[in-house]
C-alpha cells in the first residue's frame, strides 16, 4: 500500500501520561485520482447502511441555544352594540271555522321513494287498531317490474289498477317507478281489518266531506305538494288506458271544516290543513279517486 502522509496522532488514556508525536514523512506524491473515479473501482460489499458516529466526552457538540418565539398581542375588538330587539309579532294560532271535525289518525312517513299509497293505507288501518309495517303491506301489491317502453311514440307500462307499477325505490320522472291505484289498496284494507271500506273514482266532494264529518278517514290520490303538472295517459300491458301524472301522490284526509280539509301527508310525516278548493283541484286530476275507511 502506498503511504501518502502520516499525520500526527494523539493518544489519550486514563493510565498513560504524556504523548508521542510522529512527524510526517515528506515525499513526492502523485495527485490522487478524482473521488468519482476511485469510487467506481471499489468492490461492491453490500447494501448501503447508515453509520452512527460514536461521540466521546471531548467532542460532544454544544447544545443548541433555545429559540424563543413571541406572539404579538392583539387586543380583541370592542363588542358591537346589541341590536335593539324588534317588536315581536303576536303569535296567531290557527282557528278552524265553526263545525270542524278531526279524526285522531296517527301520522306516518313513507319509508320508500314511492310507497306513499302504502303509508296512507298503514295510517287508515292503524286508526282502527290494525298495525302493520309498510313493507309487509307492500308485499300484497305485487309490483310489476317490467320497464316502461315507448312504442310508436306511445308510452306503455304496467297497470296500477292491478299491481304496483315499477320499482318502489325508483323515480317517476325517470320512468323507473310509479305507484298503485285504489282497487289494490282497497283489497288490502278489507283483508287487513277494515272489511267495510269502499273506494272508487268519480266521488263528489260532498261525499268525502260527509264521510270525514262522520269520523271516517279518506285516502285520496292527488299531486305531491298540490302541484299541477301535466296529466297524460299510457297504455298498460293489458290494454287499459291509464291516467297518470309524474307527481302522483296519495295522502289520507283526517279532518274537515267549512273551508278546509286536514291532511296526514306521508311524504313528510306531517299534518296540515289545506283549502277545499286546492284539494278539489288536484284531486280532480285523478278522477276523484278515493278509499273510505269505515
Amino acid at each position: 500500500m502506498k503511504i501518502s502522509t502520516i499525520a500526527s496522532v494523539t493518544i489519550v488514556g486514563s493510565t498513560m501520561a504524556g504523548s508521542l508525536m510522529l512527524s510526517p514523512v515528506r515525499q513526492t506524491v502523485t495527485p490522487a485520482a478524482p473521488v468519482a473515479q476511485v469510487a467506481q473501482t471499489l468492490p461492491f460489499t453490500g447494501t448501503q447502511v447508515a453509520i452512527s458516529r460514536i461521540r466521546h466526552g471531548l467532542d460532544l457538540e454544544a447544545p443548541a441555544a433555545p429559540i424563543e418565539i413571541y406572539q404579538q398581542y392583539v387586543p380583541p375588538p370592542a363588542p358591537a352594540p346589541a341590536p335593539t330587539p324588534a317588536r315581536a309579532a303576536a303569535a296567531v294560532a290557527w282557528a278552524p271555522s265553526p263545525g270542524y271535525v278531526t279524526i285522531p289518525v296517527p301520522i306516518y312517513r313513507q319509508t320508500r321513494n314511492l310507497n306513499c299509497e302504502t303509508a296512507a293505507l298503514q295510517m287508515g288501518l292503524a286508526y282502527y287498531g290494525h298495525y302493520f309495517s309498510q313493507d309487509s303491506l307492500f308485499a300484497y301489491e305485487n309490483p310489476d317490474l317490467r320497464p316502461a317502453q315507448w312504442i310508436n311514440g306511445v308510452l306503455h307500462w304496467g297497470d296500477p289498477y292491478t299491481n304496483f307499477v315499477g320499482n318502489v325505490n325508483g323515480s317517476e320522472s325517470n320512468l323507473t317507478g310509479y305507484g298503485v291505484y285504489y282497487p289494490v289498496i282497497l283489497a288490502i284494507a278489507r283483508s287487513h281489518g277494515v272489511p267495510n271500506a269502499y273506494g272508487g273514482e268519480g266521488f263528489s266532494p260532498g261525499t268525502i266531506y260527509a264521510e270525514l264529518a262522520a269520523g271516517h278517514p279518506v285516502q285520496i290520490w292527488m299531486e305531491a305538494r298540490w302541484s299541477r303538472p301535466a296529466v297524460r295517459t299510457w297504455i298498460a300491458w293489458d290494454g287499459r288506458r291509464v291516467r297518470y301524472s309524474l307527481a302522483e301522490h296519495s295522502v289520507i284526509l283526517t279532518g274537515v271544516s267549512a273551508t278546509s280539509v286536514r291532511v296526514n301527508d306521508d311524504q313528510f310525516g306531517s299534518q296540515y290543513w289545506v283549502s277545499k278548493s286546492t284539494f278539489e283541484t288536484s284531486w280532480r286530476d285523478f278522477n276523484n279517486m278515493a278509499v273510505i275507511y269505515r
